[in-house]
């Protein structure tokens, strides 16, 4: 009797704090980044998963392992390829490309197959000379030998350069030194609010305080950065189990809460002062904290997923009326992501960051159109059903266009 095919591996937990733990909406549109057409969706699938592919014309089983990177065969058709790669090693987890023959651009990938398991690299490819490359867990690379693929085919991927770890290094450091440049803005701002309170002074404090907040929210992308300061400078009441009656509960939205439902300087001030006190150790903290690189094209999207269910959908709103106010900042805050990233953009899909700006530009206006006479903003849950149509459809077409940042911008070791 057979051994029964392995489990598929358990996907990890994302682990995501205060408003990043909502759920994401699915791209579609662009959802092949840089002309990437794989399905290598299922790298930790059992091989019993593998065997139900139907192999196109070209590419078929490929078992690679530590020691060789398949041995595809040498000519193909030009079309369709579909390879069922196998790792075949006992302990090393295995990155899969299928590059050209110069390794300078890729077709398809496998991002992460474990050891005794199969996954599908499908792709369409042009006349040329490519080969399959392989890198493993435990540093070794492999390159197969190469295949040339003769004729033609309509649809063939463009395929894209990779973005080596360190290639990534220059766009962290950039906006991290962005970030530690507006942290003592925060704290100015949130000192003045404090001080405010201390006055007595709640209509300064309703003021400063929105100016405070939104500092606060330009600074979307390092969020995953900031750890538990974030729940304490502006994690929302959901899900503690008092509400907006928790004890514990402080930072923006606390204040919020307490300056538009009409809580006095006395009950406000402990509230305020835990503010300085958090922003003034988040930004000592900063510098010692870790960006992962992978991180920065992840939040370029998700700054503005977050800004649709919470903002826009006004569960954020805590008194004020400023979640749109919030939204304005939340796109600054993804301007400074893709201006961070335009230099490793650019050169792979120079349409797609014209496109994404006109869509930051779109968003923009809309926004600025939701302002009142008086200066101040319209409550999101008071837009009329046309204006709120056009910032949801606008703002969700940007999200869905920026959803390409992560997969093209991934770090690929050694592709």
């Amino acid at each position: 009797m057979s051994e029964p095919d392995p489990e598929p591996d358990p996907a990890p937990e994302p682990g995501r704090s205060s408003r990043w733990a909502g759920p994401r909406r699915v791209s579609g549109r662009r959802a092949a980044a840089a002309g990437l057409a794989l399905t290598a969706v299922a790298a930790g699938a059992g091989l019993g998963a593998a065997r139900g592919h139907s192999p196109a014309v070209a590419g078929g089983p490929l078992a690679v392992d530590t020691a060789r990177c398949g041995t595809p065969a040498t000519r193909m058709a030009a079309g369709p390829v579909a390879f069922t790669v196998t790792d075949s090693s006992r302990t090393a987890y295995v990155s899969v490309y299928l590059t050209d023959a110069g390794g300078g651009r890729v077709y398809g990938e496998i991002p992460w197959l474990t050891p005794r398991h199969a996954a599908p690299l499908n792709t369409t490819l042009a006349a040329g000379r490519y080969a399959v490359r392989c890198v493993f867990s435990d540093g070794t690379k492999r390159t197969s030998r190469p295949v040339t693929v003769s004729g033609r085919a309509s649809g063939a991927a463009a395929g894209y350069r990779p973005v080596p770890d360190l290639e990534m290094t220059a766009p962290v450091t950039a906006y991290r030194s962005w970030v530690s440049g507006r942290l003592p803005v925060l704290l100015t701002a949130v000192r003045r609010l404090d001080g405010d309170v201390r006055r007595g002074d709640l209509s300064a404090a309703r003021r400063d305080w929105l100016t405070g907040h939104l500092d606060y929210e330009r600074l979307g992308a390092a969020y995953h950065s900031f750890g538990d300061f974030d729940d304490a400078v502006d994690g929302m009441a959901d899900g503690r189990p008092g509400g907006v009656a928790s004890a514990g509960w402080t930072g923006f939205e606390a204040v919020e809460y307490g300056l538009w439902h009409g809580r006095g300087a006395d009950r406000l001030r402990p509230l305020t002062a835990r503010l300085v006190k958090d922003v003034t150790a988040l930004e000592r903290d900063f510098p010692s904290e870790d960006t992962d690189p992978g991180d920065l094209p992840l939040r370029a999207h998700e700054i503005l997923e977050n800004a649709l269910e919470f903002q826009l959908g006004g569960s954020a709103d805590y008194g004020s009326g400023t979640t749109l106010a919030t939204v304005g900042a939340n796109i600054a805050g993804t301007r400074e992501v893709v201006r961070a990233l335009t230099p490793l953009i650019r050169p792979r899909d120079p349409a797609l960051l014209t496109t994404v700006t006109r869509d930051l530009d779109r968003a923009d206006a809309d926004v600025a159109a939701c302002r009142t006479a008086d200066g101040g903003w319209t409550p999101a849950r008071s837009l009329d059903r046309e204006r709120r149509a056009r910032v949801d459809g606008d703002l969700g077409q940007a999200l869905e266009d920026l959803s390409s940042l992560p997969g093209l911008l991934a770090p690929r070791t050694s592709a």
